[in-house]
């Protein structure tokens, strides 16, 4: 798995298919359960299509990790990836992003790989459809989202899209056979060739909780 890279440069990476471009999408399994076994834990594992770990989200605490650590993804080694840290903004909620595990350092904006903000306030949605927007390095005023998030992650039923509308990634109730539909906490995301599976992971870990139990009536209508 490769590295996330700064900010700029993830920022032109994630816009450009590969040079194959009937490279198959990528089926991750996703597992709303951390690795940890022991009662109490909570995060994400994540599987291949081959069975293989590719990530991994241990936390203790649900209500602790947003308070106090973040959040912090790692492959499948235990490597962190990305940490995430939430922002209250008036009547949205903002998540960043950063390399590393807790790598902001001195300087958070020099290291910030991203900026996720909900897309609905307490008096309803600009639009209904969208869940959230994502700002690669961070928004500045007026800029337009590299990233837009439709639908209702709740419902493991949301796409995300890029700037150009192009589909960038699904998320979807998992079937067995395809025939057996599972619970919530078992769930696919599809990664278009040509994005970074890390990034788009990242996405995901932020949408669990924008959309938990107490935004989901707003932001999962």
């Amino acid at each position: 798995m490769s590295r996330i890279h700064p900010a700029s440069a993830l920022k032109e990476r994630v816009h450009h298919q590969l040079e194959d471009v009937h490279a198959p999408p990528s089926v991750l399994t996703v597992w709303k359960r951390s690795s940890m076994s022991f009662q109490g834990t909570d995060g994400f594992t994540v599987f291949d299509d081959r069975g293989i770990l590719s990530f991994r989200v241990d936390n203790y605490s649900r209500k602790n990790c947003c308070v106090r650590g973040g959040l912090v993804l790692m492959d499948g080694a235990g490597r962190a990836l990305l940490t995430l840290k939430p922002q209250m903004l008036s009547l949205q909620v903002q998540w960043n992003a950063y390399r590393g595990e807790d790598g902001y350092g001195k300087n958070p904006k020099s290291s910030r790989v991203f900026t996720m903000k909900s897309g609905s306030n307490l008096f309803g949605s600009r639009n209904k459809s969208e869940a959230a927007e994502v700002f690669m390095g961070g928004p500045s005023s007026n800029s337009t989202p590299d990233f837009r998030i439709e639908g209702c992650f709740g419902r493991r039923n949301c796409k995300i899209r890029d700037r150009s509308g192009e589909l960038v990634a699904t998320v979807s109730r998992k079937r067995v056979n395809n025939s057996v539909l599972l619970e919530n906490d078992v769930f696919s995301l599809v990664v278009q060739p040509g994005f970074d599976l890390e990034l788009i992971m990242g996405f995901v870990m932020v949408l669990d909780r924008i959309c938990g139990k107490t935004f989901t009536p707003i932001l999962c209508s």
